[in-house]
């Protein structure tokens, strides 16, 4: 449900316009498949915290197999990826993961992405290129 919700774009052009125009907000792009149940229950938490981070935030999904213009640029090779600009600057973030350049795990918990999502503003307008999570995701997965 939230795919169908949020705004799609179709072209390696929407992508870069939806990166460039945006002067006051963070831009999170979702990159991944519509049809890809990680992704389904990542925009399902995007559409749900929408209303929530407007004020700050635009949030964005890409069709990986429709617009691959960044595939190779971004290494969009996991099932869902989140990706922050603010600017036209590419905005990292250390989750922990070792990969600061892109959130690629599913967060079920609205609050954890809010707080992900504010933070990388927060950064953003005192202009650091690189945010530290609120939280630690290293353990997340053990083995």
């Amino acid at each position: 449900m939230g795919s169908i919700v949020l705004p799609h774009l179709n072209t390696g052009w929407h992508v870069d316009q939806a990166i460039l125009s945006e002067t006051e907000r963070v831009v999170a792009i979702r990159f991944g498949r519509d049809h890809d149940p990680e992704c389904m229950r990542q925009d399902e938490v995007l559409y749900r915290i929408a209303d929530r981070v407007k004020n700050f935030c635009v949030i964005y999904v890409c069709d990986i197999d429709q617009v691959p213009d960044f595939n190779q640029m971004y290494e969009l090779y996991d099932p869902c990826t989140i990706m922050f600009f603010y600017r036209n600057k590419h905005m990292l973030c250390d989750y922990g993961t070792g990969n600061n350049n892109k959130l690629n795990f599913v967060l079920e918990d609205k609050q954890e992405l809010i707080d992900i999502i504010e933070t990388v503003y927060k950064g953003a307008k005192k202009g650091r290129g690189l945010v530290v999570s609120p939280k630690d995701y290293s353990t997340r997965y053990r083995y």
